[in-house]
């Protein structure tokens, strides 16, 4: 007798979509309600609606697996009104890196940092070390742990060109990507290594920041790789950055953000890093794995970037609306990293770039007047590029 007012109203598709936004309320109550309210027919329907959202809250805020998306309940694109806290980490790399360990920068020294003008970045890596004869199709983690004069060098003159923040070349140095080449077993030793090197390189003069990317493998169910896959890994690679000294995490040339809220949700379980989120996008802004890089730097920030904004991608000379349409969307630093222009192949398959320094520089001068504050080079910049840019900034 008191149900039977409010039978319609529980039977009504609305009513199931507010619930489906508040997840806890529905499993607690529909269960129980569907029994003894409603036909047969309609129990097998709503049952059916049940199992499913039971399973996406499994999935995405089981406690062995720290919250993926705050806003995973939210119409896309919507501004989340709430934030689910992880469960405690018992991690003792937790406690020991709430302990300054020299440089390593803490978000409010970092935006402190940016009132005295923009941070500069380096400029590439991989195609710098394949002018100084790194071959093609190998791990250039394990080429570069086994030639480190040649990134250390390189990474001297960056530093002396100006960086603030130098990248360590540990860019695909998780389990995942490792297993390709058949150095799973190595996944600690060569982020160490690596770190380690950077940071000689360094001199104490420049930042160090573990780098971390896309695994190019898309997530379920577009693609094979799991969450709890992906996570593990994330959080395996950056443990042993934080360990081996890390000032910053940064993930780059990601090519969507799920992939990217990853890292951030592994990241908060072992450390208190702030980590840079960069994705490579098409110049209209779109992701190559769907998606587009506005909605996508929203999330992040939502999820405890310390800064965001893309890399590699295009020249500077096409990203002024992009960069623009990205500082209109968030409240933490923008990041700019373009390559130099766009390549042309040629005959031998080298990617061959004809965007000067100087070029570069005055391009990335517009893009600091449209909103980024971080800024550095991606393929096809060397430090000549960068000492431009601290120049002409």
């Amino acid at each position: 007798d008191f149900i039977t007012p409010v039978k319609p109203f529980l039977t009504n598709p609305i009513f199931f979509c507010f619930l489906s936004v508040r997840p806890n309320l529905f499993l607690t109550y529909g269960a129980v309600l569907l029994n003894f309210l409603l036909p047969f027919t309609c129990r097998c329907f709503y049952t059916i609606l049940i199992a499913s959202a039971y399973q996406r809250t499994i999935q995405n805020y089981s406690p062995d697996t720290p919250a993926l998306r705050n806003m995973i309940w939210l119409p896309a694109g919507a501004k989340p009104h709430f934030r689910l806290q992880s469960p405690p980490m018992l991690s003792p790399l937790r406690r020991f890196t709430k302990e300054k360990r020299g440089n390593d920068m803490t978000r409010q020294e970092l935006l402190d940092r940016l009132k005295k003008g923009p941070l500069i970045l380096d400029g590439a890596t991989g195609s710098n070390l394949m002018k100084a004869g790194m071959p093609k199709g190998i791990c250039t983690e394990k080429w570069v742990a086994d030639h480190p004069d040649i990134l250390i060098k390189l990474q001297q003159d960056y530093v002396e060109a100006g960086s603030d923040i130098i990248y360590a070349p540990t860019f695909m140095a998780n389990r995942v990507s490792l297993r390709e080449h058949g150095l799973a077993d190595e996944t600690e030793s060569l982020n160490k290594t690596l770190l380690s090197l950077s940071r000689t390189a360094s001199g104490g003069r420049a930042l160090v920041a573990g780098d971390l990317t896309t695994t190019g493998k898309m997530m379920e169910p577009l693609g094979p790789m799991s969450y709890e896959t992906l996570y593990d890994a994330y959080r395996e690679q950056i443990t042993y950055l934080a360990e081996a000294g890390a000032d910053l995490l940064v993930a780059e040339t990601m090519l969507a953000s799920n992939e990217t809220m990853v890292i951030l949700d592994a990241a908060a379980s072992v450390c208190d890093l702030p980590v840079f989120c960069t994705l490579t996008m098409e110049a209209d802004g779109s992701l190559f794995f769907g998606g587009n890089i506005f909605d996508a730097v929203e999330e992040l920030e939502a999820l405890g970037a310390a800064a965001v904004g893309c890399n590699c991608s295009t020249g500077p000379d096409q990203l002024e609306s992009v960069i623009s349409g990205i500082r209109s969307r968030v409240s933490v630093p923008v990041i700019a990293k373009p390559n130099a222009g766009m390549p042309t192949i040629s005959e031998t398959g080298e990617a061959v770039y004809h965007m000067g320094p100087e070029e570069f520089a005055r391009h990335m001068k517009t893009l600091q007047k449209a909103g980024a504050s971080i800024l550095g080079g991606c393929c096809g910049t060397t430090p000549e590029f960068i000492r431009e840019l601290k120049n002409s900034l």
